[in-house]
């Protein structure tokens, strides 16, 4: 709001403001800026202190309708009123708020704040556990990450309770008896708000209720809530829509998320760029990227992140015994196809898709990238097939593009990397449990049992092949992107370029729901809360940040440790020649892995996925109508991009092979 100096109402004010059918419980707490028009006011109630700013412009509504900015209609009761409000027909009235500059308040029921209030700060939402053992205490600068540790590290009791505590100093510095409409809000035929504050360019147009809530919209990043929305107790973070009768209540909506079309959600947290449409939501911690877009489709009590839900997904959270205590995880990337069900609790390994109805307790997470399918009642596991699929890599593409956040201050830190130490590990790890199983069952059994699930011996031997090749090109890479950063002179200068920077990657990773992190580094972040030397949320959020901008750094140290023990050498040991056999191996893994996207891709220009094309027509037609639909195959733009890739990566694979043949390392 801009600084006034204010002053009382003039007598002849006062008249004018009368003859205009204005009323003032008392005429001496209205103060108004020297620019007070009393032409501005018409059938305004007057109560408690009122503060008034100059109205003197005009606003344009939706049809190009020019109005004059000023208060019409309306009972105000201890406000603080910017410059060129345009606020009309206020069917009870408007309390304890502070309006800003440009507010727009049209046809609305009651806009009031009963305080004090924290606005929806400090509400404790029962994730995952609906009987509230995993409750995340929200605010309005809440991370996935802050909320991860917050649900899921309940065994640090004491790093976890002051956590709290420095969320209660916030609710405690933001409570206030007054509400806040920032600049540029706009309200147009709403029914209620009760205890709601803004952020600016808010846009609200035709909501039922909102209750204890604050809505962070910026200018850069606005935030709509549209027709029939009911939201209680919530924290909408910028550049969020929810509409079309959605009904949120104790729920975290992060940055950039969508929200709509009936969709319920209660007591979850959706974090950034999550959608949400038609289903449901009960005890979700929805991580980056979560979509649900059918209905009948019902996420509850289950951890996601860069997940595609299929129509009618559901998982049940009970056993009919003590209530809704189970929960699942289902790691970053994976899919459910329609109609699938999981049982919890369960867990689900990265980038995996779900296919069909499972009613055994499966945990999966040592073996990513694979399908979970459904057969005659028993789960099927086929290992790390999903690296072969074209989807997987569509995915992967596509979720930085389709990063609606346009706030500079980003809440949440997201790692998009496909192949990482978080599901490298749990490759080397799937490797081992293979040999062991194939092992303990005998090379010829044709089938093995894992986890409560089953695994066909062709599916076993095909997911050790794709695990190596997968491991192989990551390592690749990692020298690869290494050699190119160094200045190379002779074999002392590529031993240097090859040792680690520190220690700090060493040991396990884990996602953070979207941040991929050391584990040891995580855990000194929560000795250093226990201890009292991390005090505040802002150092914790620095940290968070740090550990994101950091990763290739720390990444490099971890892959030097992996690669030791993954090839059994220590990697200064390494020959020139052992040096260009792996980059040749990593050529080789990364054609082949290419070459197998390159058939997947080409089953979407079969014969049989043209069916329905060409309705009234003969195969000539059918053939000419799906080329103007799909286009040709050696036309689509993934498909030219695989080969380019392939073209790109083996030209840089002779590149450092030549360039390693140039240097003699000493041995």
């Amino acid at each position: 709001m801009n600084e006034h100096q204010y002053r009382s109402l003039r007598t002849e004010e006062i008249e004018q403001l009368t003859k205009q059918n204005c009323q003032a419980e008392d005429w001496s707490r209205i103060f108004v800026s020297d620019e007070f028009d009393p032409t501005r006011f018409m059938s305004v109630q007057f109560s408690g202190t009122i503060y008034l700013g100059s109205q003197t412009g005009e606003i344009e509504l939706y049809g190009g309708v020019k109005k004059q900015c000023g208060i019409y209609h309306a009972h105000l009761h201890n406000c603080e009123i910017g410059d060129n409000v345009f606020i009309n027909h206020i069917k009870n009235y408007i309390a304890n708020y502070s309006i800003h500059d440009h507010v727009i308040i049209d046809n609305t029921d009651i806009c009031a704040v009963e305080g004090p209030s924290t606005f929806g700060n400090g509400t404790t939402v029962d994730v995952m556990d609906e009987t509230g053992g995993r409750s995340v205490v929200i605010y309005d600068e809440l991370s996935a990450h802050l909320a991860y540790i917050m649900a899921f590290y309940k065994h640090r009791h004491d790093a976890v309770c002051k956590i709290e505590t420095m969320i209660g100093q916030y609710c405690h510095e933001v409570e206030s008896n007054k509400g806040v409409l920032g600049e540029h809000t706009q309200i147009f035929n709403c029914k209620e708000l009760r205890n709601v504050k803004t952020g600016a360019y808010t846009r609200i147009n035709g909501a039922s209720s909102l209750q204890n809530g604050t809505i962070n919209s910026t200018k850069s990043a606005p935030v709509l809530i549209g027709q029939d929305v009911i939201l209680k107790n919530f924290i909408v973070s910028s550049g969020t829509e929810i509409s079309d009768g959605a009904i949120v209540s104790n729920c975290f909506v992060g940055q950039g998320c969508s929200i709509g079309a009936q969709y319920s959600a209660q007591n979850s947290l959706f974090f950034a760029n999550c959608q949400g449409f038609h289903g449901e939501a009960c005890a979700v911690f929805a991580g980056p990227y979560t979509v649900t877009h059918h209905k009948s489709t019902l996420l509850i009590a289950g951890m996601f992140s860069f997940c595609n839900a299929g129509s009618g997904s559901n998982q049940s959270n009970h056993m009919y015994k003590l209530g809704p205590i189970h929960h699942g995880v289902v790691e970053r990337g994976s899919k459910t196809t329609s109609d699938s069900y999981l049982l919890w609790p369960a867990k689900i390994g990265a980038f995996t898709l779900v296919m069909g109805r499972h009613y055994k307790n499966s945990d999966t997470s040592d073996m990513p990238f694979s399908y979970l399918i459904e057969k005659n009642d028993e789960s099927w596991l086929v290992p790390g097939v999903n690296l072969r699929s074209v989807g997987t890599i569509r995915d992967v593409l596509k979720w930085p593009k389709r990063d609606k956040r346009t706030d500079e201050h980003q809440l949440d830190c997201i790692n998009f990397n496909l192949l990482s130490p978080f599901t490298i590990q749990k490759m080397a790890q799937a490797i081992a449990i293979l040999h062991q199983i194939r092992r303990i069952s005998g090379e010829t059994t044709g089938e093995y049992s894992y986890n409560n699930t089953r695994i066909k011996r062709d599916a076993l031997h095909k997911g050790l092949k794709l695990y190596d090749m997968a491991i192989m090109k990551f390592i690749g890479n990692s020298i690869i992107t290494r050699l190119n950063k160094a200045q190379l002179e002779g074999g002392a200068g590529l031993q240097d370029c090859l040792k680690a920077d520190s220690e700090i990657g060493l040991g396990d990773w884990i996602d953070l729901s979207g941040l991929l992190a050391p584990k040891n580094e995580v855990i000194k972040l929560l000795n250093g809360i226990e201890n009292g030397t991390i005090t505040d949320l802002k150092t914790i959020d620095q940290f968070f940040r740090t550990l994101h901008q950091n990763y290739y750094d720390y990444e490099w140290n971890w892959t030097v440790r992996f690669m030791e023990s993954y090839l059994q050498k220590p990697l200064a040991d390494f020959s020139r020649d052992e040096l260009i056999d792996i980059i040749r191996k990593w050529r080789e893994s990364v054609v082949e892995l290419d070459e197998l996207l390159y058939e997947d891709a080409k089953k979407e220009f079969r014969l049989d996925s043209m069916t329905g094309f060409g309705i009234d027509g003969d195969q000539e037609i059918k053939q000419k109508d799906f080329e103007q639909v799909r286009g040709r195959f050696e036309e689509n733009s993934f498909v030219k991009e695989v080969l380019h890739h392939i073209d790109r990566k083996t030209k840089l694979g002779e590149r450092v092979i030549n360039q390693l043949q140039q240097i003699t390392i000493t041995n």
